[in-house]
């Protein structure tokens, strides 16, 4: 046991010194866990953002006033007050995304039981938001317009009211979401890059043969691997979460940290795994790469970051229960968004692990089958 744990870290010391060695993926490494992340966080805004209104308030009266404010930051700028000859220009130009034109008589007709018809001008270039934001305004108008005509005739209370509680993101900001779920990916994504590269390196460069002679076993070479390159991620994923999520962007972590990384250790057990078996499938980095793209996709798409588990197929969901992402993702968001505990996750930290035995098996019995043929 002690000669094999010698073996397996002198060989893990090795591999980061051929990692060190590569600037391009030093590169890589750098780039994902940072600029990565903050694009992710800041220049993929959701749907609706600081979206430009104004309004153009011919009736000058309480009501109109009132819709005027009724638009405020995060959804919406602060409006601006237009004149009607100006509209067209501020549309023109692109200045705007909505503008609401309030007739004059507008107060007056509602009080009096009539139905005005107020103008909302949309620019539809902006097509999201376009879509969105006017089903927003709508609503906006809707419930502004009813509760001003409940307070001035009297009407009656409705029987229930909705209590309306956001947790976990108050303000529904992107960047909370998209700089966290990037971190989630990237780890996903630079384990298998990492160690399916480290392989077909050595491959390329004739150093496996210089193992074969050596008195190491093929899964001492594996092991080597998965915690060098393991470690490597686990790094630049700790820096990220703290440097980047947090400082530079603000975004709290609910969760235990240690916790998360934890969490992080066991995945990547499974993913470096899967990379291995990659690479012994793979006889170059460009086929390697096109079996990446095959892979990665369904992991990131399919697990539970982007639509929720649950309301995928059901043939889906059963077939992903065998992906190491899924739960990895569920974890990794109950501990970073919800604050969950080891009581919450052991379940999926129980499932990462026995996948990634699983694909540490295969990849080990395939990586035997690979070295055997080259001797």
């Amino acid at each position: 046991m002690q000669r094999l744990l010698a073996n397996v870290y002198r060989l893990g010391v090795k591999e980061l010194w051929s990692l060190v060695r590569d600037p391009m993926m030093l590169v890589l490494i750098a780039y994902t866990f940072t600029v990565a992340i903050y694009i992710a966080a800041t220049a993929m805004p959701e749907s609706l953002h600081n979206a430009a209104i104004a309004i153009v308030d011919e009736d000058g009266s309480p009501l109109s006033a009132r819709l005027a404010a009724s638009f405020y930051p995060p959804h919406f700028k602060t409006p601006r007050l237009l004149t009607l000859t100006e509209m067209d220009a501020g549309m023109d130009s692109g200045e705007y995304t909505f503008v609401l034109d309030i007739p004059a008589g507008f107060q007056r007709d509602v009080l009096a039981g009539r139905s005005p018809a107020a103008q909302l001008n949309v620019d539809a270039t902006r097509m999201t938001q376009a879509f969105t934001g006017s089903g927003y305004i709508q609503q906006i108008v809707a419930d502004e317009v009813d509760e001003f005509v409940r307070r001035h005739r009297g009407g009656d209370t409705l029987p229930v009211t909705l209590a309306l509680h956001t947790r976990f993101n108050p303000n529904l900001e992107q960047s909370w979401f998209g700089s966290l779920m990037e971190i989630i990916n990237q780890v996903t994504l630079l384990s298998i890059i990492l160690t399916g590269a480290a392989l077909i390196r050595e491959r390329e460069h004739g150093t496996i043969e210089h193992l074969l002679v050596m008195p190491v076993k093929p899964a001492e070479i594996m092991l080597a691997k998965v915690w060098s390159m393991g470690l490597v991620v686990v790094l630049a994923a700790l820096v990220a979460l703290v440097f980047v999520v947090q400082l530079t962007l603000h975004v709290p972590v609910q969760g235990s940290v240690a916790l998360f990384m934890a969490v992080v250790a066991l995945h990547l057990f499974a993913t470096t795994s899967m990379g291995i078996f990659l690479a012994t499938v793979a006889r170059s980095m460009p086929q390697f790469g096109m079996l990446l793209v095959l892979v990665l996709l369904p992991l990131e798409l399919l697990s539970g970051g982007m639509t929720p588990h649950e309301s995928m197929p059901r043939f889906v969901q059963d077939v992903m229960l065998g992906a190491p992402t899924t739960h990895f993702v569920s974890a990794a968001q109950a501990i970073l968004y919800r604050g969950a505990g080891l009581d919450v996750v052991w379940s999926q930290m129980l499932a990462i692990l026995a996948i990634g035995t699983v694909l540490f098996a295969a990849s080990l019995a395939r990586f035997r089958k690979t070295i055997s043929q080259m001797a």
